[in-house]
């Protein structure tokens, strides 16, 4: 969790004006954040999302904290519903990055409003955009995370097959 987390936060720092495109600007380490989520639950998730969060904000130039607590909310009811209900297709888990993009989006803007700090002119085809992305890369992200083991094994049994000469399928 901690390496993917870091390795989003180095990403999303050094690749931000390759990431956005048109309306769609990719958030990476919430989509990390999602991931824990959905594959570890509301504990881990919250706690994912808080220090993702916590970090993404020092790295930025917006108050510090409230992209912490948008994703730490976030993580936490991804989990709940990872938990409540069945979410390993690709529909399903499609939905849950797009809902979990867009209430990222409500919460950390709706703080900064509600706290005074900054208006925001909500952008929803802006939102949309993201929501898109970010769930097109999770999908691509949960492909790859799931289909490495098996290829992982699959290069070792053909190794250890060239090996001693005989081959298996």
């Amino acid at each position: 969790m901690l390496i993917a987390i870091a390795l989003a936060l180095a990403l999303q720092t050094t690749l931000a004006r390759f990431l956005v495109a048109g309306t769609a600007a990719l958030d990476l380490v919430l989509v990390v954040v999602v991931y824990v989520a959905l594959t570890t639950g509301p504990g881990t998730g919250m706690l994912a999302g808080s220090l993702a969060g916590l970090v993404q904000d020092a790295l930025s130039s917006g108050v510090i904290g409230i992209g912490g607590l948008a994703k730490c909310i976030v993580g936490f009811l991804v989990g709940g519903i990872a938990q409540q209900f069945i979410v390993t297709g690709g529909l399903p888990r499609f939905v849950l990055f797009l809902g979990a993009t867009a209430l990222h989006a409500l919460i950390f803007v709706g703080l900064y409003v509600g706290l005074g700090l900054q208006t925001f002119s909500v952008s929803w085809p802006a939102i949309m955009g993201q929501a898109v992305a970010n769930s097109v890369i999770g999908l691509i992200g949960f492909s790859i995370v799931e289909a490495l083991p098996g290829a992982l094994e699959r290069r070792r049994v053909s190794k250890r097959a060239r090996r001693s000469g005989r081959l298996r399928h």
